[in-house]
């Protein structure tokens, strides 16, 4: 249904920095840049952030969830996540609450985002 995803951020610079990080072990990169846009993804963009500047404002509501390869890689994401600016919104773990393979973890990115890696098979 969807064919990609563009969040405003506060800060260009810091945003590409974290999502370059983080973006990395679940198997995505930087595809395309132009202007104050850049565009990730494993061979095109689908995922874009783009610098909205002060008038960035994350949405409440708004939750990001990215697919992750493996349970390890949520991990790696999590880790990158801390060490780039992010703040904890849920440690690396199984939430069996959603199915018994939901492993995540949440976090929450540079200008305010809610973004999740998943893995959905078991260990």
């Amino acid at each position: 249904m969807l064919d990609h995803v563009s969040l405003g951020v506060s800060d260009l610079a810091a945003s590409a920095s974290f999502y370059d990080a983080v973006l990395e072990p679940l198997g995505y990169r930087r595809v395309m840049e132009f202007g104050q846009a850049i565009g990730y993804g494993s061979k095109v963009p689908d995922f874009w952030i783009g610098d909205a500047g002060a008038a960035a404002a994350a949405s409440p509501g708004l939750h990001i969830a990215l697919s992750s390869p493996d349970r390890a890689a949520v991990d790696a994401f999590y880790a990158a996540a801390l060490s780039h600016g992010g703040k904890d919104d849920g440690a690396p773990g199984l939430r069996p609450e959603y199915h018994e393979h939901y492993y995540a973890a949440f976090v929450i990115d540079p200008s305010g985002h809610k973004i999740e890696a998943v893995h959905h098979k078991p260990a």
